[in-house]
């Protein structure tokens, strides 16, 4: 029998949330409110998922069957299930291009991330991040757990471990004494890593944020509830004055790229392919989109809890 992660409590409070530092998606620094919560530890592993799984025999977004109507025009033999897997490039290349170094496992799952022909992630990473889950996965997982999913603004406040304002989980300093403090990418992006984890690592490796939190940042990045906006929406604003009915609906319809219609949610923490040189959000106020149906070999999630 598999433990449950340990719940943390979050007492409640105000913070900057945000960044006018980095990048356009995560301005304005604003004041958010946040009731106290309990969060897990550190994100939910591979033996935890495949426990949920084995008690219930649900079967992932990435494992189904594709409708072929929902790929019009494509041959149906090539529609086989499966997930987006990084992929190391043999050299330099244009960053402004992420299809270069990612592409679709076939066959990619939680239990084979890169495919039927790799690694199997129970069997050697059990106790690493499950990765390949949708918020479709995440969210049935937090519901068999008696728990939830966090909001952008929980991970946020939980990340920042009472560092209110700091560019890091840990400070200013990017890496004090010299010292890397996140599995991130070392080396240069992405063909070449000589050091570190080259993948994902077992949870609570590094040292853990003033709130007693492993993998804030880096090593996976977390679902949140929250749809993906360009900018936040600030609290009491004229962009937040709208029909508390409607807004669900609107909010993910907007969150959705353009000619899709699969809503996008807020990913937080940064995961084990940041690298300086191309994406720095291994830091509490970075956020990224992601379609809800989607499943990647560097996306996974942790579980939240109302607190009493």
């Amino acid at each position: 029998m598999v433990d449950l992660t340990p719940l943390i409590r979050i007492e409640g409070g105000t913070f900057r949330m945000g960044s006018n530092e980095f990048y356009a998606d995560e301005t304005p620094v604003h004041e958010r409110q946040v009731d106290a919560f309990e969060l897990e530890q550190h994100p939910v592993t591979t033996e935890q998922f495949a426990a949920f799984v084995e008690a219930t025999g649900y079967v992932t977004v990435a494992e189904r069957p594709l409708d072929p109507a929902d790929f019009p025009g494509a041959d149906p033999a090539d529609l086989v299930p499966g997930g987006l897997v990084f992929t190391p490039t043999s050299g330099r290349v244009d960053l402004r291009d992420w299809r270069q170094w990612w592409r679709w496992g076939a066959s990619a799952s939680w239990r084979h991330p890169f495919g039927a022909d790799g690694p199997d992630a129970l069997a050697e990473h059990p106790t690493h991040p499950v990765v390949q889950v949708s918020f479709e996965d995440a969210s049935a997982y937090a519901e068999w757990a008696g728990r939830r999913l966090p909001t952008e603004a929980e991970l946020e406040y939980a990340h920042r471990g009472g560092l209110d304002g700091a560019r890091f989980a840990w400070g200013d300093d990017e890496t004090p004494d010299g010292e890397v403090m996140v599995n991130r990418w070392q080396g240069h992006f992405p063909y070449e890593t000589s050091v570190g984890w080259a993948g994902t690592s077992p949870v609570k490796t590094f040292a853990p944020n003033g709130y007693g939190l492993f993998d804030v940042a880096g090593n996976v990045w977390e679902w949140t509830t929250d749809y993906y906006t360009p900018r936040h929406i600030v609290p009491g604003t004229e962009a937040d004055a709208v029909d508390a009915g409607a807004r669900p609906n609107l909010l993910a319809a907007a969150s959705a790229e353009p000619g899709s219609r699969i809503p996008r949610r807020v990913l937080k923490g940064g995961s084990h392919l940041c690298s300086p040189e191309y994406c720095l959000r291994y830091r509490p106020a970075a956020r990224s989109p992601q379609a809800d149906d989607t499943a990647t070999t560097h996306i996974g999630f942790r579980c939240a809890r109302t607190a009493g």
